[in-house]
């Protein structure tokens, strides 16, 4: 006879016990695992429909080497130099990336540059400042890089002697990080854009590639730290290795692209794009013919013309250091514009130079470069052309106009 509570044992067993020997399904475990199987569908779909994706695992143009065609990071390229150089290099048919903090530069540029050059692999813009070593290694592993024109700099000769140590971090530390990646990427060819103002004051007049580099201000004494730096890492590198320092190359307020290729950066131009305020010399009283500081005006479409034909010619392992002037000199108060206007005499600019021109004969010789817009009097005609055209620089709507 069994006992009552093995009874109960037994129903209770069968309760678990389902039609045909199987559990009853439960509603709310089926409704999730329904959703997970969904979810793993529509994953899988969406993978499958990428891998379809011409442009799945198709790597950049920029990120890999290319016979045929040199990839060149111009830093700065944003600013003015940098700006037109990096339009001489696309005209060129180079390929080019474009790393600028743009706190210098200017945005409308890279549009310009982006509307002419709208293909594919030709030109791309990084928003980055080169203080920031982490990312520049990053841009440097995701870019395979030729060679880099590293103009990125503050450049103001006053400006330097009020705040010493942002131009030792922006031009000499900044520097350093570049040429850190550089070498960690095997990166074989710099293009150095420095400056005259590594001379100081030199004894004799004209300065060659031979005279002592005695610097008087922090702008200057920067950027001969950075070539100084430059220099012994080459020692024991196979690094092409291009170093110009430019003559007076002046800003007259506004970073811009001129479509016609054609520009004279210089100090001659009113900064707020009126006649009436005329130019600003500053200072009157230097040792010189007229008072005011000697120098030799570049124009930037031939300054930008040295730097693309020391790129061409770079060597492994060779380190070449060229003056790029004119070879003719002026003083502030010999202006040209197109037409009279007045000029405003201010104090001297703290940490400037009575006189600085180069002798050109080295890099005429060894790159067959010489200046061809040597007459100032015309660049200044084309420069404040294109400034009244664009009073409010990119903004205006004739910045296409040259």
């Amino acid at each position: 006879m069994l006992s009552f509570n093995r009874i109960r044992a037994q129903q209770r067993s069968n309760r678990s016990m389902s039609l045909g020997g199987m559990d009853y399904a439960d509603p709310k475990k089926n409704n999730f695992c329904g959703k997970i199987l969904m979810v793993s569908t529509l994953t899988a779909l969406c993978i499958l429909m990428l891998k379809h994706s011409p442009t799945f695992n198709t790597p950049s143009q920029f990120s890999s080497h290319e016979p045929g065609v040199t990839h060149v990071l111009v830093t700065g390229g944003a600013g003015y130099i940098g700006s037109h150089a990096a339009l001489r290099l696309l005209k060129d048919f180079y390929r080019v990336t474009i790393v600028d903090n743009l706190s210098r530069g200017n945005l409308g540029a890279i549009h310009v540059l982006q509307q002419l050059f709208p293909e594919p692999g030709r030109l791309q813009f990084i928003y980055a400042d080169l203080g920031d070593a982490k990312s520049v290694r990053k841009i440097f592993s995701e870019n395979a890089f030729d060679a880099v024109m590293h103009f990125a700099a503050v450049a103001y000769v006053g400006e330097s002697t009020m705040d010493p140590l942002k131009y030792y971090h922006n031009i000499t530390s900044n520097t350093l990080v570049v040429l850190e990646a550089m070498a960690a990427h095997e990166v074989k060819t710099l293009i150095y854009s420095s400056t005259c103002a590594t001379y100081g004051e030199p004894d004799q007049m004209p300065i060659t590639e031979e005279t002592p580099q005695v610097p008087i201000n922090p702008y200057g004494k920067a950027k001969k730290m950075a070539e100084d730096m430059i220099l012994d890492f080459h020692k024991n590198s196979d690094m092409a290795v291009m170093i110009l320092r430019e003559g007076s190359v002046k800003l007259p307020g506004l970073n811009y692209v001129n479509m016609g290729g054609y520009l004279v950066l210089v100090s001659m131009l009113p900064a707020d794009n009126s006649r009436s305020q005329g130019q600003c010399v500053r200072g009157t009283d230097y040792k010189t013919s007229d008072g005011t500081c000697i120098r030799d005006y570049i124009d930037v479409t031939d300054l930008v013309d040295a730097h693309v034909k020391a790129l061409e010619k770079a060597k492994p392992g060779h380190v070449g250091i060229y003056n790029v002037g004119t070879g003719k000199v002026r003083g502030s108060l010999q202006e040209g514009d197109g037409g009279s206007h007045k000029s405003r005499i201010s104090s001297p600019q703290p940490g400037d130079y009575a006189e600085v021109y180069s002798d050109p004969s080295k890099i005429k010789n060894e790159l067959n470069w010489t200046a061809r817009h040597t007459n100032l009097e015309e660049s200044l005609q084309v420069a404040w052309r294109w400034q009244k055209a664009h009073q409010n620089g990119y903004d205006t709507p004739l910045m296409m106009s040259a």
